[in-house]
């Protein structure tokens, strides 16, 4: 078929309308509504596998993934017409106020997921976030000379009777794939507290997590020593991650995150400055084999920070994935849910 340009005009005239008596002379049948043609094609794109790429992905999901962690991630899920899996739609759809996806599965589902990800029993499901969110302050003992109740403030534990804890992840070196998968299919929220250093080789990784649901935080540009440098130093630090993970990931944090867990007065004045709201430290630190803890008690509470980091077999013999059912494992037997730090603070 000739095709005429759309600034062109066409001075065939268009061949008349067969009339029925036409149609039926020649065996063939009258045509069929456009809705009709469009139920068959689809019908048949199903029937052959077409509609979908390996595994029951729609068309674009797993091409959109492999760009991701590979540093490019493309168009954002729905854009120009890319589709979004259903099994990405947490990040996505859930809305302040909205259950966690995994509350509106069956349990015999979610055991099965359990299951694959080598866990005896599933993460319980974590409550509704708090229409208010609690007041934070500064922790008796995390206080600096000369704040004057506007620093950001500095704590372990968020004051709630929820029986959550929040799940943090810092730095970045590691980029498991199976990571993102894991979490995402066992709806497992957690906040990365990002350093340029450790990510920029490839941003693509961050930008799929955050796609599923991760919220990006700040953990400076350099994972610096902060209280051994000047206050523009520091605020070169904070303010420059600040940019980065904005100018990257679209969206400016509000969680900061000294490195090492170590700040003075300059450090959260420097933080203040360029919009960070919160300064959430840890109660306890997450290894494959073994908590730490900071508490006497050697226990979770409500409303506990975990720290962990982004770390693989290299630095601790296991892998992410290894290191999540260790920590699901603690959290889950001692009758605790993960929820996202951001719904509360």
């Amino acid at each position: 078929m000739q095709l005429v340009r759309q600034n062109e005009k066409s001075t065939a005239k268009p061949p008349r309308p067969a009339t029925s008596g036409e149609r039926r002379r020649r065996g063939r049948s009258p045509r069929r509504p456009a809705v009709a043609v469009l139920a068959a094609l689809l019908l048949a794109a199903v029937g052959s596998g077409c509609a979908s790429e390996p595994g029951g992905r729609p068309p674009g999901e797993a091409g959109q993934r492999e760009r991701a962690l590979a540093g490019n991630p493309g168009p954002p899920p729905g854009a120009a017409g890319l589709p979004v899996a259903p099994g990405l739609r947490r990040g996505l759809a859930r809305l302040p106020g909205e259950r966690y996806e995994n509350a509106r599965l069956t349990p015999a589902v979610r055991a099965r997921i359990a299951r694959k990800w080598g866990l005896d029993r599933p993460p319980l499901i974590a409550p509704l976030p708090p229409v208010a969110k609690p007041r934070v302050t500064t922790r008796a003992g995390f206080e600096v000379e000369g704040d004057d109740g506007a620093l950001p403030p500095v704590f372990t534990t968020v004051p709630t009777k929820d029986r959550v804890v929040f799940l943090t992840i810092d730095d970045g070196a590691e980029k498991d794939p199976e990571l993102l998968q894991m979490m995402d299919e066992l709806d497992i929220p957690y906040s990365a507290f990002l350093s340029d250093d450790e990510v920029k080789d490839n941003y693509g990784y961050f930008g799929e997590a955050q796609r599923l649901g991760t919220v990006l935080a700040n953990h400076t540009l350099h994972h610096p020593y902060l209280p051994g440098l000047s206050y523009d130093e520091q605020r070169h630090e904070i303010c420059g991650q600040q940019d980065a993970v904005e100018a990257r990931f679209g969206k400016r944090p509000r969680l900061f995150r000294p490195p090492y867990g170590s700040y003075d007065a300059d450090t959260l004045r420097a933080a203040r400055s360029c919009g960070i709201e919160a300064v959430p430290l840890w109660s306890a630190e997450a290894f494959p084999d073994r908590m730490e803890w900071r508490e006497g008690d050697r226990d979770l509470h409500p409303g506990d920070i975990v720290l962990t980091h982004f770390r693989g077999r290299a630095a601790w013999g296991g892998s992410m994935t290894d290191l999540v059912r260790a920590v699901m494992r603690t959290v889950t037997e001692r009758g605790y849910a993960v929820a996202r730090l951001e719904d509360y603070v």
